[in-house]
């Protein structure tokens, strides 16, 4: 095998406002020099290649997620009992409490009100004919279906946005922006533990939680953990596809045309804008033991960032993974994750997406943009702001 000595070494900086405004070029580096290299300025290993990082998040016990998903101390200590942050036995005790209310029956169940929502939020915003597709659009949306689920009451419900964003970003290197969010999260934190169970709405996720401590299934001191973990990943992930799906279909009108023209590719087109624009850009796992990647080997105890956004453009994957194509249907990006760590709400945040591009298609011929503002996130990349214009469909001017 080969010596850690010839792993390669690229002295890159990943968070810089350029290179988190547009990491594709970075993440074509790392994969070219190899299936994992190293980091010096963080310590730490990268890898950016499809098939290595598929495969590494499927082997929870080389790579583990108990030992820190994130960048610096203190973040790893703040994340510990969280859902994302555990390994079996603990994991699949906290994952068990809510997989019914999160199995494809279950989710089912919720479609004809999400999309009666869907219809209600696009259907006066077209009427309008300008809108931000951010702020109006893809955040107005999950918000209200992800809280309601979790039951939270509606005081500090406006916060959850900041909260969540500083909880992903904190993960990063020590720095500034690292430090900037460390109070936010502990306001989450806070915010969360000074609700009683009796504040959440009877038959709410929520609810369920402090069931499951009650019971014995889970421990106490579990539940504002889990309740952060729920708050934080079931906003992100959807609010980000909705708003790139705009931009690009703003950018491709002929991509828009045949979703417009054949409804069965919504799946499809959210699949690929999941793929060639993953929110999540990483996560870490650390090696428990000595671990081969491709001939290289990784010693007990590295730590490494799964690049999901450079899996997801990787040239030995993806034919042309730069082009935005609605009948690619990438059904295995990675832009949810993949193995015990997959997203337990994709299916929600699918339902979710597939509704608003579907009363989209109902309603809008073409969008037109204008200057996208990017937010500056350590862990998520996505748009802050997007001015939208659209001409209605002929039937519903």
């Amino acid at each position: 095998m080969t010596s850690i000595s010839e792993i390669p070494s690229l002295d890159l900086d990943l968070f810089t406002d350029d290179v988190l405004t547009d990491p594709f070029p970075v993440y074509e580096r790392i994969r070219n020099a190899g299936p994992v290299v190293y980091l010096p300025r963080y310590q730490s290993y990268a890898m950016g290649r499809y098939a290595d990082v598929r495969a590494g998040l499927a082997d929870w016990e080389s790579f583990s997620s108990a030992r820190g998903i994130g960048l610096n101390d203190l973040a790893n200590e703040a994340t510990q009992g969280m859902i994302i942050a555990t390994d079996p036995p603990e994991h699949d005790r906290l994952r068990d409490v809510l997989a019914s209310r999160l199995s494809p029956k279950a989710i089912r169940q919720l479609k004809a009100d999400i999309e009666r929502r869907a219809d209600e939020l696009v259907a006066p915003l077209v009427r309008q004919g300008a809108f931000d597709a951010v702020n109006d659009l893809a955040r107005a949306f999950p918000i209200s279906i992800v809280l309601d689920l979790i039951g939270l009451p509606q005081n500090g419900r406006d916060k959850v946005l900041g909260w969540a964003d500083a909880a992903f970003s904190a993960s990063g290197p020590p720095g500034p922006r690292t430090d900037a969010a460390f109070p936010l999260l502990e306001d989450q934190l806070a915010y969360l533990s000074s609700i009683e169970r009796d504040q959440l709405t009877p038959g709410s996720m929520g609810r369920a939680i402090y069931d499951a401590a009650a019971a014995g299934q889970i421990r106490q001191e579990s539940c504002v953990p889990l309740m952060s973990a729920y708050v934080t990943a079931g906003l992100d992930t959807t609010i980000n596809a909705i708003s790139n799906a705009v931009w690009y279909f703003a950018n491709n009108p002929e991509q828009w045309d045949l979703v417009r023209h054949d409804p069965t590719l919504i799946p499809s087109a959210l699949n690929e804008v999941l793929r060639i624009e993953s929110p999540v850009q990483f996560f870490c796992r650390v090696a428990t033991c000595e671990v081969d990647v491709d001939g290289l080997t990784l010693a007990a105890g590295s730590r490494v960032m799964m690049l999901y956004a450079s899996a997801n453009r990787d040239e030995r994957k993806w034919e042309n993974p730069t082009r935005f194509d609605v009948r690619r249907n990438p059904v295995d990006h990675l832009a949810f994750g993949y193995g015990m760590h997959g997203c337990a709400g994709q299916g929600l945040a699918r339902l979710e997406g597939h509704s608003i591009l579907a009363a989209l298609a109902r309603r809008v011929e073409r969008f037109e943009v204008g200057a996208p503002v990017r937010r500056i996130n350590q862990l998520i990349r996505g748009l802050d702001a997007l001015p939208t214009t659209v001409r209605p469909v002929a039937e519903t001017v």
